[in-house]
């Protein structure tokens, strides 16, 4: 997503070293856990009813005895990339995984709309909570974690800044739509955004520019990522950004967010927007985060 923003915002980036150099890559991105006959790892799809609509939806379950945490993935505008390989790493490092269509998108019932894609990932969210989730998915609902790629991103971080019991966000190259009502000020931004959002629309339903655009612009407290994150407080925070993507938007909503928790972690990486060729450093970040947030998964 906002792949006409790369060229404008990077001019304007302050160049962060890539991730640090960890001495092996966490055994959960690259080797497969021992089987176990009696809680074996799986995977159920089914339909999380959702207002007008529902989301067809995923969830990987790891093996082995007890409950589990678990980490809510969200994909971007509109999901040609959908991170399943960060979503079997953090299942084989133990965590329960739940992946979804945002209603209107890829066959989900229901229209697209940002507004519809908030609602949805609070609802999933409340959807992990509910009892006969928790029993049938053997969930720790003290560790639910919310990760959200591009507009995914945004998300995941109001989702969390909404849900005080969420215990970690990660995103991953985020987008924020204050930053891009911002650019559409001139006629370059305009012209790129109508572009993108063009590419965009087939797999969505009953979306248009003029919707899209106009929600966006309509409410700037709510579409603001830096308010999002200001308001998620002092729990545990990581944000990558690309630089050949977004990491732009990464960088300056890190610094709202800084505000409100010092701790807040930015690393911006020399890959693309989809990082495509950091997809192992990129999993074994996401289940490194994972492990500080539930450190007693291996």
């Amino acid at each position: 997503m906002m792949r006409f923003l790369s060229a404008m915002m990077l001019a304007c980036a302050v160049i962060v070293p890539a991730q640090a150099k960890d001495p092996a890559t966490h055994p959960a991105v690259i080797a497969d856990p021992k089987p176990d006959a009696a809680y074996q790892a799986g995977m159920s799809a089914f339909v999380i009813p959702a207002q007008d609509g529902a989301m067809n939806a995923v969830i990987y379950t790891p093996a082995g005895p007890g409950i589990h945490p678990t980490l809510l993935l969200l994909h971007g505008f509109p999901g040609n990339e959908q991170n399943l390989d960060l979503a079997q790493a953090a299942r084989r490092a133990g965590w329960n995984v739940l992946t979804l269509h945002y209603r209107g998108s890829w066959g989900s019932p229901g229209t697209f709309s940002f507004g519809n894609a908030s609602e949805d990932a609070f609802t999933a969210l409340q959807f992990l909570q509910q009892p006969s989730t928790v029993a049938r998915y053997r969930i720790d609902t003290s560790a639910i974690v919310v990760a959200g790629h591009s507009m995914g991103g945004f998300m995941a971080a109001d989702a969390a800044a909404a849900e005080p019991r969420v215990a970690g966000l990660f995103l991953i190259d985020p987008w924020d739509p204050a930053q891009t009502v911002a650019a559409l000020a001139t006629a370059e931004g305009e012209a790129g955004w109508k572009a993108e959002v063009a590419g965009d629309l087939p797999p969505l339903n009953g979306a248009t520019y003029e919707s899209l655009t106009g929600e966006i612009k309509a409410d700037g407290a709510k579409f603001d990522l830096g308010r999002r994150l200001a308001g998620y407080g002092r729990r545990p925070l990581t944000m990558i950004g690309a630089e050949r993507g977004i990491g732009a938007m990464a960088r300056k909503a890190a610094a709202d967010a800084q505000g409100a928790n010092p701790d807040t972690r930015l690393m911006v990486w020399p890959t693309d927007h989809s990082f495509s060729d950091k997809r192992i450093a990129l999993a074994d970040a996401l289940v490194r985060f994972l492990a500080g947030v539930a450190p007693t998964i291996r």
